[in-house]
């Protein structure tokens, strides 16, 4: 009898403890709402792959937390920056979406983050490349995880201008992310002795680039950066391979993801360095879970899927650490808490929100180095992420 009132007892404390835990839970539940695009230029970067990657950070989380249930809901932004924003303004205001992940082009997230900031909800930025949203645009409710424009420039463009690489020419997505990257690798040339004879800005989406490579032949450039991303990158290296433009010069590719490189011919691509924030065949533990990735999504991740699925496991337990979902609370508690995982190496979460961890400087292997069509990189050195980030700008020093 005694033994049966100690358990009834242990019962109810249990079941009190999680009803009370469940309290601080807003609405009953977590909701995480994923944005990307979908179906456009960087569906294979982020898109249902970043929706893959929180699923699989949520069930590795065990589902819920603090007792409440963890719900993903996801939406197409078609990378416009007005049906962006609409959707997370839909999220917050009617649909109890705690935090937004995903954020893949620099103009829908500079929008969306808008709108997060105001209704005091987290960003969970994995796939933008923009600085500014731990600059210009900085915000208490800001989390930039996996690389930026910043790393980019100092891990692709300083190592080739130190090379003797000294006149630069520039093939750039004309919105916000190429406009940053461009701006920023022009400042790295410029502080070690180069310089940019020129610059041409295709539209995002642009599938002939004839026009572009043409102007970069006539440049009289030692090196044409491609200041874009995703199908971008590959057509505008096609188009270079196809007028000879990489027979004449070196072509950095300031921004290659996985996915876009092998879709490169690799006898184009074989030997253009690139820096990025993750490689999937890096060491045993990023091999582990690429490995069930790829199980349930069929291709290799890029580093914007690692990026989602760290930040969003970071956040989950934020939120056990803090006992609430409430946004302060649990932001508060991510920038205490040391990220460390298969994806943040030597890693810290700045108070401006921006994750500072090793970079990694890469070089596409030509076809006779590659064992099989996921061989892609190989890493040619690590770079510090002090030395890769720029350091937390006073205005956005949020403590």
């Amino acid at each position: 009898m005694k033994m049966m009132k100690k358990t009834l007892l242990a019962a109810s404390v249990a079941a009190f403890a999680s009803s009370a835990a469940m309290a601080n839970v807003s609405d009953g539940k977590v909701k995480i709402g994923v944005l990307a695009d979908m179906g456009g230029v960087y569906a294979d970067i982020c898109g249902k792959g970043c929706v893959t990657a929180i699923e699989m950070a949520v069930e590795d989380f065990g589902g819920t937390v603090l007792g409440a249930p963890i719900e993903i809901v996801s939406a197409d932004d078609q990378l416009k920056p007005d049906v962006g924003s609409a959707i997370v303004r839909k999220w917050v205001e009617n649909e109890q979406v705690d935090a937004v992940g995903g954020l893949v082009s620099s103009a829908v997230v500079g929008a969306a983050t808008k709108v997060t900031t105001e209704a005091k909800k987290i960003a969970l930025i994995s796939t933008a490349a923009s600085n500014a949203f731990t600059t210009k645009q900085c915000s208490p409710y800001n989390v930039h995880w996996t690389y930026n424009v910043v790393a980019l420039a100092n891990g692709t463009v300083k190592p080739m201008v130190d090379a003797g690489k000294k006149k630069w020419f520039f093939i750039t997505a004309d919105y916000a992310f190429g406009h940053a990257l461009e701006g920023v690798a022009t400042k790295v040339i410029q502080e070690n002795g180069g310089e940019v004879v020129g610059a041409a800005r295709a539209p995002l989406g642009t599938t002939d680039f004839s026009s572009y490579i043409l102007q970069a032949q006539s440049s009289g450039a030692d090196v044409v950066a491609l200041a874009n991303a995703g199908g971008d990158t590959v057509n505008s290296l096609k188009a270079a391979s196809e007028f000879g433009l990489t027979q004449m010069m070196d072509v950095a590719g300031l921004l290659v993801f996985t996915p876009n490189a092998q879709a490169m011919d690799a006898n184009t691509a074989g030997g253009m360095r690139t820096t990025t924030g993750f490689y999937w065949d890096y060491d045993d533990q990023t091999r582990a879970w690429s490995k069930r990735f790829m199980e349930r999504h069929g291709d290799i991740p890029a580093m914007g899927h690692a990026g989602a699925y760290s930040m969003t496991m970071h956040y989950l337990k934020a939120i056990e650490a803090a006992g609430t979902d409430e946004s302060d609370a649990v932001i508060k508690k991510m920038k205490e808490m040391k990220p460390d995982d298969f994806f943040s190496r030597n890693a810290t979460l700045r108070s401006d929100g921006r994750m500072v961890h090793d970079m990694y400087y890469v070089e596409i292997k030509k076809p006779e180095e590659r064992r099989d069509n996921n061989d892609i990189f190989k890493v040619v050195s690590v770079i510090p992420g002090d030395q890769a980030f720029a350091p937390v700008l006073p205005e956005c020093d949020f403590k």
